[in-house]
């Protein structure tokens, strides 16, 4: 699928990061997503927090009929850019993310974010919601919570010519790690609260 600019919108690709033989099996094959989605319900269904993963409206243009009981979707194109993955309510808080996976071990390329994207984690931030992104690094089976102020950093030193990824080593000095749970499985929630408590503090 396409943005209405023509550019197609990356496809986050998974695997998972458990934190015990156990879990390891038991999270075998879920990606990122599915965790998020997982954890949400979780909250939900306890009334710890909302919030949803965004719906993307899509203008479908071409569909194949292969035969009368099915039909394939030949060519769509997303209505308007999309701004983050999940938002909704916690503690009072709007809570609004990315969710990001990546292959590199060695750190997180801003590629992976679009301008657009970083002009609404701006907007959330100047209306005192909580905006971040979730990052996994596959191979280490990692989750880290990052908060959107240093991906804004990054990327404005991208755009005057800096390094175009942020270092591993930056992400676990600067963010929060996520662990593996057997109810929430991501319990996320988690690592904003220690965010909520640095906010509490200054």
């Amino acid at each position: 699928m396409r943005y209405p600019n023509g550019s197609k919108k990356r496809v986050s690709r998974a695997n998972t990061a458990p934190a015990s033989s156990a879990d390891k099996y038991s999270n075998r094959g879920m990606t990122l997503e599915e965790d998020l989605n997982r954890a949400n319900l979780y909250y939900l269904s306890r009334n710890i927090a909302s919030i949803h993963k965004k719906p993307t409206p899509v203008q479908i243009v071409n569909v194949d009929y292969p035969k009368r009981s099915a039909a394939v979707i030949k060519e769509a194109y997303f209505k308007q850019a999309s701004t983050t993955d999940y938002n909704g309510v916690y503690k009072g808080y709007h809570v609004d993310f990315e969710a990001k996976e990546t292959r590199n071990k060695t750190s997180f390329p801003l590629s992976n974010i679009h301008a657009h994207q970083i002009a609404h984690m701006e907007q959330v931030i100047h209306q005192r919601g909580l905006s971040f992104i979730i990052i996994r690094f596959a191979p280490l089976e990692e989750t880290y919570l990052m908060e959107s102020e240093y991906i804004i950093e990054y990327w404005n030193n991208q755009e005057r010519g800096g390094r175009k990824s942020i270092p591993y080593q930056t992400v676990k000095e600067k963010a929060y790690v996520i662990p593996f749970h057997f109810q929430a499985r991501l319990d996320y929630l988690k690592a904003v609260d220690m965010v909520l408590e640095k906010l509490e503090e200054n």
